[in-house]
């Protein structure tokens, strides 16, 4: 079994890959300045250090004094409109941090390296599905902070001989029994029509009619986020050879914004407030996932990712948790390390 260091485990996808990491015998400790993560996310037998990755002190200290296995790096700041009002923060986090980041991993003697990647390296789409060949061209600061540490991951692979798997995720959602969807703001699409379902919200808002798809209105790659920790998993299982492999996370299957609606229409059993609103700049038409490499080469099958299915979790959390997180931060009985 393996010791794996995870940043930003208290955070949405990196707390439900703790979860399945603990659950199949794996060693986890979890480095989380908690600015955007919740304690309650973070499972039982985790150990949680309350720090920045950017701590050129501590961070180093607790490398130096596990014999870790792996990295698992999901810790960033990852939203996109405050990334196109705000670069600087990005850069900051995402490069300046995630470069000491790396620098303590190789002090440390670690060389297997799981990198949280993102859709958003791409840009709009060229071709659909996508493949990681197709040319990247972020359009926003968060994608070009995520393609610029891969190719950062790309030199230390080289240079220092670590094995280095990035995985592009599309649009990741759902919820397990213990971990569903609480950002502030919120900004993700089924969150947002569950808070209209609930009355947190007025309406829920689409962004364009007059897209050239079916029904007018953006199509999206949906992929739950238990079939994104299974695929972190797999990577524990690589061979540590030297070298960096790239993966997307999908289904290549697309819905609506419309059909998303209907979905969470039928789930919650009662139709919601929904009106129109002009197109936001830089969403392009469709975007959908070739994950055929991930499934040849690391055998990865999607468990939980059909559409109603996923709804489904996340309106069971939502009923579960009704305030998120807030009222379970102050009972979290987690070992905490400031």
């Amino acid at each position: 079994m393996a010791r794996v260091l995870v940043t930003g485990g208290a955070g949405y996808v990196g707390s439900v890959c703790c979860a399945q990491l603990l659950a199949f015998g794996h060693e986890v400790v979890v480095v989380d300045d908690l600015s955007t993560g919740h304690v309650a996310a973070v499972p039982h037998g985790a150990m949680l250090h309350r720090l920045d990755i950017g701590d050129q002190t501590s961070l180093p200290r607790i490398l130096s004094g596990n014999r870790f296995d792996a990295v698992f790096h999901f810790a960033a700041k990852a939203l996109i409109p405050e990334s196109m009002s705000n670069p600087g923060i990005f850069f900051d986090s995402n490069i300046s941090r995630g470069i000491a980041l790396l620098e303590a991993v190789r002090a440390a003697g670690i060389r297997k390296f799981v990198f949280s990647s993102s859709a958003a390296v791409y840009g709009n789409p060229q071709f659909t599905p996508i493949d990681e060949d197709h040319p990247k061209m972020p359009v926003n600061s968060y994608g070009e902070t995520k393609l610029m540490l891969e190719r950062a991951l790309q030199w230390y692979a080289s240079a220092y001989g670590w094995n280095v798997v990035a995985f592009r995720y599309f649009n990741a959602c759902g919820a397990t029994d213990i971990v569903g969807e609480d950002h502030r703001p919120e900004t993700h699409i089924i969150p947002l029509l569950l808070q209209t379902a609930t009355g947190e919200r007025d309406c829920f808002e689409i962004y364009g009619r007059d897209y050239s798809t079916p029904d007018g209105t953006c199509l999206r790659d949906y992929v739950h986020v238990a079939d994104i920790a299974q695929a972190h998993l797999l990577a524990l299982q690589v061979p540590n050879d030297p070298g960096m492999s790239v993966y997307n996370i999908g289904t290549g299957t697309s819905y609506s914004v419309r059909q998303v609606c209907q979905i969470v229409e039928e789930v919650v059993g009662h139709s919601l407030a929904i009106k129109d609103a002009e197109r936001r700049s830089g969403d392009p038409a469709v975007l959908c996932a070739s994950p055929r490499r991930l499934i040849n080469q690391l055998g990865w099958t999607p468990r939980c990712s059909d559409l109603p299915s996923i709804v489904r979790s996340a309106w069971a959390w939502k009923q579960k948790h009704p305030h998120g997180y807030e009222t379970e931060e102050t009972e979290a009985v987690l070992p905490i390390v400031q």
